[in-house]
């Protein structure tokens, strides 16, 4: 049978060469660990993530989210929690997924968004056997697949039987199993995520497993949707604002109406003020602010655009136009349902016009999914910053990319997933953006997408064969107001005749032009060589003024002569060369040794990480010391990724080049200017 263009079209979970080893390494492990406890007579326990003997660290972690606290009252196998419990009833779908007391709306709205693409939910569901309680799944971080093993034990919030007060069990006429089966025996038990569909069991097991991959439940208390289907299929997430939608009707056709093609969407906007109203909750229309939402699907009827849309409490809709009911809902419309593939009902699902959709949302994520012909190369390096407060520009990493042949790309800057170790991650937030070039050119070609305090940005650029330089920017949180009013006073006062640049030099910013078409290690190359050129052009006009002082000496004393040429010769020979050694040390480590001498003590080394000397040699002297600061350490470091996705036939090549020098770029940009 042929495939339709949208069949072929479809995205799918991002083929590289861990998938394949990652889904073998699933199936495997899952079945040898049921072989194994079948041999033992036992169910599945998981020592590495155990909810019932290690329930503080499965729960909180270091921190407790919000400074609030999880109290579920005991914990269950699902077989102790249903009668007749199934991974899957009739396949995933949207309605099976209700929120319950963790604040990952973001992750069950993924989970929503991907249930309405046919088969896609069942890829990352590798293995199971539930009979024994093993479960196997696969997710996607930073850039390869792994593995993850659960058990099938869940936290409830019903308690046992003897744990209730005399009045409540006398509501149950003090009948213990009349209790089990009517309170404890049921999905609506279940502490966190659970399964609209009675008996169905996959929406709290993955949500288990994605806690169990960041550490803790409490680590998944609020995120990103689009960055939950990252995890999930190894997609690419655009964070689009409605406002900035330049012509609606292209949105339209060019992108929503692939939903559940090539692409997923979610929507969302930011919670509501409250002060002015008084009001303690506000909602719009019934919208929920600082939630997020799936968009399920978008559908033309009659002329008129619709848009499907999920709530992941699965209740809680929109009461505005075309709301479960509303007038609009004429005899003439109802057919509509049927396109829509729509119920009434307080489910959580509910449908909104286009127009409604654009006007009332603020965000929509988009995450484009891959099929086999895409294939993704990757470059991580730990970049240590300028200390604040610097100005807001490029120049602590750039990336090379080399691509053999023309290909449709998507490039993405990324920093790590630290949701496992936020808590030691130290206190700065970091935003960034970047900018590409061909390599010689001094014109950028594109440049990323809206940059935000996300874990990414990226865009989509159709390159010709050859080589491309991107040059990032980095903008912390912490000290940014001050940092950029104290940049616009130092450029105001370089235009004072008097101004010294040398001393206001860190707080310079960089005109553009200094970096287009070159990689830094090629900028610092190249100041490298001209402070050599100086250096030995000072030392030769040096010497040739020591040679005529010592002529004028010698013949106004009427002494001997001076040395002839062939004894003098060596002597300068011996100082260039000197010269030529130090400076060749600094061109391959790339440090600045003329700002040791001057006593700058901190410089950058080769790994980006600030070191200086004097505390070197103390951490050389107290090696023994156990003495551990996690979250100082990173205060002025950011992990940082790109990721560049090309057609198979043209896998691209990464590199990766830090700012070595400790010379502010202004300094450096300064000399090259003049060298001009």
């Amino acid at each position: 049978m042929t495939k339709s263009k949208d069949e072929q079209n479809r995205g799918d979970l991002l083929v590289t060469d861990e998938l394949a080893k990652a889904l073998e390494e699933c199936k495997s492990r899952t079945a040898e660990i049921a072989a194994d406890c079948r041999k033992r007579n036992r169910k599945f326990r998981d020592i590495e993530f155990d909810l019932e003997y290690d329930k503080e660290r499965c729960l909180q972690g270091l921190v407790q989210p919000n400074g609030s606290s999880f109290n579920p009252s005991d914990v269950q196998r699902v077989t102790q929690i249903f009668q007749k419990p199934s991974f899957f009833i009739n396949g995933a779908d949207s309605n099976d997924i209700i929120q319950g007391q963790l604040g990952d709306c973001w992750f069950l709205s993924a989970l929503a968004t991907m249930s309405t693409y046919e088969g896609l939910v069942e890829k990352f569901c590798v293995a199971r056997d539930e009979e024994v309680g093993v479960y196997g799944f696969i997710f996607f971080r930073d850039t390869a697949w792994v593995t993850v093993i659960i058990d099938d034990l869940l936290f409830t919030s019903i308690p046992k039987f003897e744990e209730l007060n005399y009045a409540e069990k006398q509501l149950y006429h003090h009948d213990k199993e009349v209790y089990n089966k009517s309170a404890r025996k049921t999905g609506k038990s279940l502490y966190f995520a659970k399964s609209g569909t009675h008996s169905e069991t996959w929406v709290p097991l993955i949500e288990k497993a994605y806690a169990k991959l960041h550490g803790n439940y409490a680590s998944l208390d609020g995120g990103e949707a689009g960055e939950a289907i990252e995890d999930l299929t190894g997609g690419v997430t655009s964070f689009i604002y409605t406002k900035d939608i330049l012509d609606p009707d292209a949105f339209w056709t060019k992108e929503l109406l692939r939903a559940n093609t090539d692409r997923l969407f979610g929507c969302a906007f930011d919670s509501l003020n409250t002060t002015r109203s008084g009001a303690a909750f506000l909602t719009v229309n019934g919208l929920i602010g600082g939630h997020a939402y799936s968009v399920l699907r978008a559908v033309e009827y009659k002329g008129k655009r619709f848009v499907v849309i999920r709530n992941p409490w699965g209740k809680s809709e929109w009461t505005g136009p075309w709301s479960d009911g509303s007038k609009e809902w004429t005899p003439e419309w109802l057919p509509a349902l049927k396109v829509l593939k729509h119920m009434f009902g307080d489910d959580g699902e509910f449908v909104m016009e286009y127009k409604d959709f654009l006007e009332n949302w603020e965000q929509i994520d988009r995450t484009l999914l891959f099929d086999s012909s895409w294939t993704m190369s990757s470059q991580w390096l730990e970049v240590t910053v300028r200390p604040v407060p610097s100005p807001w520009a490029y120049g602590d990493v750039s990336f090379t990319i080399s691509l053999p042949a023309a290909s449709s790309a998507i490039i993405v800057l990324s920093k790590l997933d630290d949701r496992y170790w936020k808590a030691i991650a130290g206190a700065a937030i970091w935003s960034f953006d970047f900018i590409v070039y061909k390599k010689g050119e001094s014109k950028p070609i594109t440049s990323s997408t809206t940059t935000r305090f996300g874990r990414s940005v990226n865009v989509e650029v159709y390159l010709e064969a050859g080589e491309y330089v991107v040059h990032v920017r980095l903008d912390p949180w912490k000290g940014r107001d001050f940092a950029r009013i104290l940049t616009e006073k130092v450029k105001s006062r370089s235009l004072l005749s008097n101004f010294t640049a040398v001393e206001m030099a860190d707080y310079l910013p960089v005109p553009l032009d200094f970096f287009a078409g070159h990689d830094l290690s090629e900028l610092e190359t190249k100041v490298a060589q001209l402070n050599l050129s100086r250096e030995k052009t000072q030392l030769l006009t040096a010497e040739g003024a020591n040679t005529q002082q010592e002529t004028k000496t010698f013949a106004s004393e009427g002494a001997t002569k001076p040395p002839t040429d062939a004894t003098s010769a060596p002597t300068e020979k011996k100082a260039v060369d000197e010269v030529g050694d130090d400076d060749g040390r600094d061109s391959q480590d790339g440090t600045d040794r003329e700002g040791i001498d001057e006593g700058e003590g901190e410089i950058e080394g080769e790994n980006g990480q600030r070191n200086d000397e004097q505390n070197a040699e103390e951490a050389k002297n107290n090696d023994s010391e156990d003495v551990i600061n996690f979250t100082d350490e990173d205060e002025d470091i950011v992990y940082l990724g790109l990721r560049v996705y090309t057609n198979r036939a043209a896998p691209a090549k990464v590199g990766g080049q830090l700012r070595r020098t400790s010379e502010p770029w202004a300094t450096l940009a300064s000399k090259l200017g003049k060298s001009n």
